[in-house]
């Protein structure tokens, strides 16, 4: 999995006051890098169990004038009725994760605070009030959950070190080995009234999800048996332990990926979200097994979409969030297997996941649309759609935006493609504008018919400059079912970009755009496409931007710390044994094509994509004669976390698009 398809203090008689928050100028012409720093974003809501009150996180990047970091993640809350946000945590901290108690007396979130060096779960009254510890974990507090009574918070954490690692987080012993990199993970149980936490998971496995049973007496536990990326997107396994510590009994086989998973009321199910083959690229599927284990059943075979998200509605019935093309949907579907019926969505509302109330009636959720980033939502079942409750940057309302639409067309095999045009501000029929592709990463990611516009994807940055953009689903893509995301293994960079490709001349043909002039921009897997573009196919393009793209399958591969997940999930091949298919589709083995003027970015610190593919196709293209620059970002992993590096990326991107698409503007 390459990356997919992806927060300022201020208040006033206690409320958010998100209009002076605005940049200091708007422009009339479009969305500037400037102002995509300063936009303040939900991304997570908490519903208290009497379905009044919404807690929410808010991220929100550093300003100019402070240290370089990452962003903030600022806590709030706010009536499910509507009403003045009030702050919890702001910063300079951060919090994340909010969850109530079961009697919505107290809302928990896990934080750094003052007086600690690890981050550790945190309670504060639901009146408002001063935090206070919940937990003492020895390490970092990852995750946590509060048990069915309120009584005890579980929390997953790394384990303390084993004798003799000492010496390796001594900071005068820089020697780094690699067989002891990263921590295990365990699964911890302490009374939130405070005392003595107790280890419920053995040493030898690393938690990564957890859920209470209803009864408190047991937990459904994914972990995996080794270290590392692959082994937590590829090889989790699925358990039931006791609350108490135990044997971890296997409750289900896992062939393929597993994510979010939820137990009945009654706690006699179990559902989450899986793959159903070893090389299904998403756990997208929604199955439940008997709590006392067995074969999953599948209520999903045949649909044509991808689940983010597990919950129940009563004991009968499975709810759960699935992509639905360009479009996000809340679903019901009978725990025996049965019709899908939609609750809500399908609209213009993009969400990933929704919290229920303790009746499982009414909902939050962070929600954007094609004009504004996340915001806090609210729903009920049976109800007729979803409610704004907050409004984080009203200053987007004197920002001209370009319109949005799904589009389809045509790939290879007849097979149907979509993906989200964005229009140029002012776009006037009849006038053909040169083209931006921007491709998500992945591949299994999807670009939806929401909020666009990143650092890293300024998709209104460039409308506002003059450009039609396009974000294509190509085959491989997710929201479309298993089939379609496994429509390009064996083959990428095959039929996949010649859906791209198709997209180009469909566009073309409806008089939109200039095919003369068109440029790509991804990152991720999408700066492999970008890099693609840049080589194998440089007919087509006159630029191309990769960023943390792959240039070079084999030396990718073994410095990657995905290796499995790409090999047996994506490619569905090893390149140790599939040497010609693995050289032909990398960029590298086409820069004899490559004329395409290529700007080429990376972090430093990644681990996904490493640094050294950016630079082989950099000195390539070079060395070929082809105009190329290298840019490197320190600190930064996969993608771009601080703000002047997003806005220096951002302003390379549009340069450059300028100088070679619209060289006289």
């Amino acid at each position: 999995m390459l990356l997919r398809s992806s927060r300022i203090r201020l208040r006033l008689a206690g409320a958010v006051v998100v209009a002076a928050l605005a940049p200091a100028a708007l422009h009339a012409q479009g969305l500037t890098p400037e102002q995509v720093t300063s936009l303040r974003t939900v991304s997570s809501t908490a519903m208290s169990p009497d379905g009044r009150l919404v807690a929410f996180t808010v991220t929100a990047t550093r300003d100019s004038a402070e240290e370089r970091g990452n962003a903030y993640t600022e806590l709030y809350v706010v009536p499910a009725a509507g009403g003045e946000p009030r702050a919890v945590v702001s910063r300079p901290r951060s919090a994340s994760l909010p969850r109530w108690s079961p009697d919505g007396s107290t809302l928990a979130f896990i934080a750094r605070l003052e007086g600690n060096s690890h981050s550790q779960v945190y309670g504060v009254p639901a009146a408002g009030g001063e935090p206070r510890p919940l937990t003492t974990a020895a390490g970092t507090v990852e995750s946590f959950r509060w048990s069915p009574d309120g009584r005890s918070i579980a929390y997953t954490a790394p384990r303390v070190d084993p004798p003799g690692m000492e010496r390796r987080r001594d900071p005068a012993n820089d020697v780094v080995v690699m067989s002891e990199q990263g921590s295990w993970t365990r699964l911890y149980v302490q009374p939130a009234s405070g005392g003595e936490a107790r280890a419920v998971t053995p040493e030898d496995r690393n938690v990564v999800e957890f859920e209470w049973a209803p009864d408190g007496r047991t937990f459904a536990v994914q972990a995996t048996k080794a270290l590392g990326a692959d082994a937590d997107l590829v090889f989790r396994d699925l358990y039931v332990v006791p609350a108490a510590g135990g044997e971890m009994r296997e409750l289900a086989p896992t062939p393929s990926k597993v994510g979010g998973m939820a137990w009945s009321p009654d706690g006699r199910m179990l559902a989450y979200l899986g793959g159903i083959s070893a090389n299904d690229p998403i756990a997208q599927s929604v199955l439940v097994v008997p709590a006392a284990g067995g074969t999953p059943r599948n209520l999903t075979p045949a649909y044509e979409g991808s689940a983010t998200w597990v919950g129940w509605l009563d004991n009968g019935s499975v709810a759960f969030v699935a992509d639905e093309g360009t479009r996000t949907v809340l679903n019901r579907v009978p725990a025996s297997g049965g019709r899908i019926a939609r609750i809500v969505g399908g609209g213009e509302e993009i969400f990933g996941s929704v919290d229920f109330d303790a009746r499982n009636r009414t909902f939050s959720a962070p929600v954007n649309t094609a004009r504004h980033p996340g915001e806090v939502y609210v729903g009920t079942v049976g109800g007729r759609g979803l409610r704004r409750v907050t409004t984080l940057n009203p200053w987007l309302s004197g920002v001209a935006l370009g319109r949005q639409e799904t589009v389809e067309w045509t790939g290879p095999e007849e097979l149907r493609i979509q993906g989200v045009v964005v229009y140029p501000v002012g776009y006037q029929q009849g006038r053909r504008y040169p083209l931006a592709i921007l491709p998500h990463g992945g591949p299994e990611g999807v670009s939806l018919e929401g909020w666009v516009t990143t650092p890293l994807y300024p998709a209104q940055v460039l409308a506002g400059r003059g450009y039609v953009v396009l974000m294509p689903n190509y085959r491989g893509s997710g929201g479309r079912g298993v089939a379609f995301s496994k429509g390009d293994q064996r083959d990428l960079m095959g039929r996949e970009f010649d859906d791209v490709l198709a997209g180009i001349d469909h566009l073309a043909a409806q008089g939109v755009v200039d095919p003369q002039r068109v440029g790509i921009s991804g990152t991720s897997y999408g700066g492999y496409m970008s890099a693609w573009a840049a080589t194998r196919h440089s007919d087509r393009f006159k630029v191309a931007i990769p960023f943390a793209g792959i240039s070079h399958w084999m030396s990718f591969l073994y410095t990657t710390d995905i290796p499995a997940e790409m090999s047996v999930v994506h490619f569905d091949l090893w390149c140790s044994e599939n040497v010609g298919i693995c050289w032909d589709r990398s960029p590298i083995a086409h820069v004899a094509r490559a004329t395409t003027p290529t700007l080429v970015g990376h972090g430093l610190v990644d681990e996904r994509v490493h640094p050294e593919q950016s630079l082989e196709l950099y000195n390539a293209l070079r060395l070929k004669g082809v105009p190329t620059e290298l840019v490197l970002y320190p600190r930064e992993p996969h993608g771009l976390r601080e703000r002047a590096h997003q806005l220096d990326y951002m302003r390379r991107i549009t340069e450059w698009m300028d100088r070679y698409l619209q060289p006289g503007r």
